[in-house]
């Protein structure tokens, strides 16, 4: 508000005014701190309504109720029995009530700081907290317009699975409904990578084109045009709940009503203005859509293009394609901090693709499927002749973009800025608007853009210390070795799941990967872009089961595996995945070692080419002048026993040791502790997980020779830092 103020003032504001800014700030202050949810504390909650923010996968209904508490909770609810879920999956469960027994859900610590964080997201969606619930009991329907628009919008959904083909369905509901539940991941990995997902939310292209057709189908029909002005303003805020009430939705349709409204009250108001009444009514009825990303994304581009409209039209005499371009860059720079912000990366080549495909999907795509949805309530013989024209032409056009979503070098992906970057990237991108439009200073605009640019980019190429970090990845083993200034970059192990056989009726659409979801995120967050050299220690799938996906997304220079490990057919996947990309294999044991110019990098074990399980697994002894780590994979007693009798003096009084198979009782022997003492020893292990490691047994020898030690699954990642000067930091969140 200072900055705020002074601004009035240096504008020569009336005082009067400055006054009335200064209570309007005050008063909303205290109305955001009243309105906005504050976490729950304990948890009362006897009853639930489901909201229509749900989804059904495999045994779990997830999703946001409202208890009998009146607060909104983030429920995770299991379904008891497949009649349940078939129960559940033909109807709509908003406004539905539910007799449940709730409980806290147990939290563990986060996979790392660039993962997905539960309570942020509950904090974004206006919710006190999460529960789960195991017990239930249908009590009722409460009726509520929002609950039977719900169920609206839920049967046009059944309307498109049954009537559109299988290929074509997710589009539909993306571009209809605003539903993206069933969009295949290399297709939504594809339209990401060339920047164009955008595409699939329901914006003011979409709002415009149902509005448009609707007020010509009511001129055409012989409705007067003051009185379909005023159809248009009752119909189009249902479109919105039917589309899936989106910001990017709420936002197109709140200013077209605000300008239409202006205009049938013969007093028109300005766009920029209709613009930022929406943002305050959207921000006073649900104060937490600010956290939201796509409240973010779709305000800032709305606000890119209306206050760029003067640089627009003084361009507004070029060729469409040069416009074009303006357009999508405008819109592109104005969000690229918050892209950076929140998902690490931007498409390069979305400034090309967006030229291509913002056309195609505008004037044909979303068209086609409107008019496909309108047929298939009129003639089935009509639309199934025209799926069997559009179907084959939309997957080779699917093709496509999945060809060019996999082309390389398309993403920059600089690690994760600070809070303080984007507010400098912000004003560089402003100050560089306002010149283009002024057509002064622009060199100088220019430098001001392109600085925090540089500075991202080059931020971790500055950091002379050694970094290892165990990556909290549940049950299983993820290390990454960070060589000073970003010169090399080692990765141990992947992590990974176990899976287990389970009943048809509970297996999940798309299953859960560790090397997407964890283990990707992390690298990118931290702007890695490229591994030098990969371990698998052996062919266990919690170590490497998540290095399929890593391939698939990050650069991988070289993979080392245990001899013949490669024939088991756990490692089958991952081998396809390197030969496909012709990825250097190379089978390392005892004797071999990674080229650094940093540390000493050998391997110890294993001995023989024969792979017989764990302790066959890869052991590598890093060193220098301050510093000895030892990385176990997961060996067991005979391959500790091993390494004592063959390197009883190397090893000794080791700086850093990774405690073998998870902290299982067959590893950490008393006389493998006693020789390497290790000044700290870091057991991956999961959070409550089935196997019970780490072994109190181990715990106890650990603690008897008083070793220091940390587990991810309890301390969460763990960073070991090790300067130049050879002092050693270590930090967990």
């Amino acid at each position: 508000m200072v900055l705020v103020c002074t601004w009035l003032i240096y504008k020569r504001k009336h005082n009067i005014f400055i006054l009335i800014t200064i209570l309007i700030a005050f008063f909303s202050y205290l109305y955001f701190n009243k309105t906005i949810p504050r976490p729950s504390q304990a948890i009362s909650v006897s009853e639930i309504t489901w909201t229509d923010d749900y989804r059904i996968n495999g045994s779990f209904v997830r999703g946001f109720a409202i208890g009998n508490d009146h607060n909104k909770w983030y429920v995770q609810l299991k379904i008891q029995t497949e009649k349940d879920k078939n129960d559940f999956i033909n109807v709509s469960l908003a406004g539905k009530n539910f007799q449940v027994t709730a409980y806290e859900v147990i939290k563990g610590p986060l996979s790392h700081k660039f993962a997905f964080n539960m309570e942020d997201y509950i904090k974004s969606n206006g919710a006190v907290g999460q529960v789960e619930v195991e017990s239930y009991q249908y009590t009722g329907e409460g009726r509520s317009f929002k609950s039977y628009m719900a169920e609206k919008r839920f049967e046009l959904k059944r309307h498109i699975q049954t009537s559109f083909p299988l290929s074509l369905q997710s589009e539909a509901e993306a571009l209809l409904i605003g539903s993206r539940e069933q969009m295949p991941s290399d297709l939504q990995k594809a339209y990401q990578t060339l920047g164009i997902t955008h595409l699939f939310a329901i914006s003011g292209l979409h709002v415009g084109l149902v509005a448009f057709l609707l007020y010509e189908i009511l001129i055409r029909i012989g409705i007067r045009r003051e009185t379909a002005n005023w159809l248009l303003i009752i119909a189009l805020p249902l479109y919105a709940l039917l589309a899936g009430g989106a910001p990017s939705v709420w936002r197109s349709v709140s200013v077209t009503e605000l300008v239409l409204v202006s205009m049938l009250i013969k007093n028109r108001i300005a766009i920029d203005d209709a613009f930022s009444l929406s943002v305050i009514g959207f921000v006073c009825l649900s104060p937490w859509v600010i956290y939201q990303i796509g409240f973010q994304l779709s305000y800032l581009a709305a606000f890119s293009l209306i206050y760029s409209s003067v640089f627009l039209i003084n361009n507004s005499n070029t060729s469409y394609l040069k416009q074009s371009l303006i357009i999508t860059s405008v819109c592109q720079l104005i969000v690229y901090p918050i892209l950076i912000f929140q998902f690490y990366e931007v498409s390069i080549s979305s400034f090309l693709a967006n030229l291509i495909f913002v056309p195609i999907f505008s004037f044909i795509v979303l068209p086609i499927n409107i008019l496909l949805l309108l047929f298939t309530f009129i003639s089935t013989p009509v639309s199934d002749l025209l799926f069997s024209l559009y179907e084959p032409l939309r997957n080779l056009l699917g093709e496509i973009i999945t060809y060019l979503g996999n082309l390389p070098f398309q993403l920059w992906n600089p690690m994760k800025p600070s809070f303080s970057v984007i507010l400098l990237a912000y004003f560089g991108v402003i100050i560089f608007f306002i010149s283009l439009e002024r057509r002064k200073n622009v060199l100088f605009s220019s430098i001001l853009f392109i600085f925090p640019v540089v500075m991202m980019q080059i931020s971790p190429y500055l950091d002379g210390s050694t970094r290892i970090t165990f990556l909290n990845v549940g049950q299983g083993d993820c290390t990454i070795i960070e060589m000073p200034y970003r010169k090399e970059v080692l990765m141990i192990d992947t992590g990974g799941l176990l899976r287990f056989e389970q009943e048809k009726w509970k297996e999940t659409r798309e299953l859960y990967e560790v090397g997407r979801q964890v283990v990707v995120p992390f690298l990118k967050g931290k702007g890695i872009s490229k591994i030098d050299t990969l371990v698998i220690t052996h062919a266990d799938a919690d170590h490497m089961e998540g290095a399929e996906e890593v391939l698939e997304q990050i650069r991988v220079r070289e993979v080392h595996i245990s001899p013949n490990s490669h024939k088991k057919e756990v490692m089958r996947d991952l081998m396809k995945e390197i030969e496909r990309q012709k990825i250097l294999l190379f089978e390392k044991k005892e004797g071999d070692q990674i080229a650094s110019n940093y540390f000493h990098l050998n391997y110890i074990n294993p001995v023989d080419l024969e792979y017989e399980g764990n302790n066959d697994s890869l052991v590598l002894s890093m060193r220098n002048a301050f510093f000895h780590g030892l990385f176990t994979g997961d060996l067991e007693k005979e391959g500790e026993e091993e390494l004592v009798r063959k390197y009883s003096n190397e090893l000794q009084l080791i700086t850093l040791l990774k405690i073998g198979h998870h902290g299982s009782k067959t590893s950490s022997l008393q006389s493998f502790l006693e020789l390497t003492r290790p000044k700290i020893s870091v057991i991956s292990a999961g959070f409550n997980n089935r196997y019970g490691h780490p072994h109190p047994e181990v715990i106890a020898r650990l603690n008897a020779l008083k070793l220091p030690f940390l587990q991810t699954g309890i301390d969460g990642t763990i960073e070991v830092e090790i300067t130049k000067k050879g002092d050693i930091f270590v930090t967990t969140p």
